[in-house]
């Protein structure tokens, strides 16, 4: 895979106990998370899952599920999430997000399962908004600044800001 992946999916429910629904774009925003959806305001404001883990589950399975039917709020492709380290910021469409978790406690109670399939908990990135903005499906998601802190982003890239 690249370094560079696709937004293919904004998805919000009102309702934890609810399916995500795509709904195309919405507003990430610092603090907060994904405007409108349930999880806004909550320790992990974003969740993230790729197109390719749930394209697996379904070959292997027969079921079939569009973007937010694990409860993420952004899906993407073309980008192995699992494997980036906490601290690792991306650019997601105008939002810039930093990673505060990879899956999730696999012994704690979770509350959505799709088909008895829990994704997210297991494939899933956890993230905290440090730059409010725009996220659409098509959006480019690249990684911008490394665990390390060296930045990535190109001088007169949109949305990129250099770090006071």
């Amino acid at each position: 895979m690249g370094s560079m992946g696709r937004v293919v999916g904004v998805c919000l429910s009102k309702r934890r106990r609810d399916p995500k629904k795509n709904v195309q774009w919405g507003y990430v925003k610092e603090g907060v998370g994904l405007v409108g959806d349930s999880h806004a305001g909550t320790e992990k404001e974003v969740s993230l899952l790729t197109m390719e883990s749930v394209q697996a589950i379904c070959q292997r399975t027969g079921i079939e599920a569009p973007p937010g039917s694990f409860a993420e709020n952004i899906t993407i492709e073309g980008l192995e999430l699992k494997t980036f380290p906490i601290g690792t910021e991306i650019q997601v469409g105008g939002a810039r997000l930093k990673v505060i978790g990879v899956g999730k406690d696999q012994s704690a109670p979770h509350t959505y399962s799709f088909y008895g399939y829990s994704l997210l908990r297991e494939e899933g990135i956890f993230c905290k908004v440090t730059k409010s903005g725009w996220v659409k499906v098509g959006d480019v998601v690249k990684i911008v600044r490394d665990r390390d802190g060296k930045d990535d982003s190109l001088p007169g890239m949109s949305g990129a800001q250099p770090f006071s």
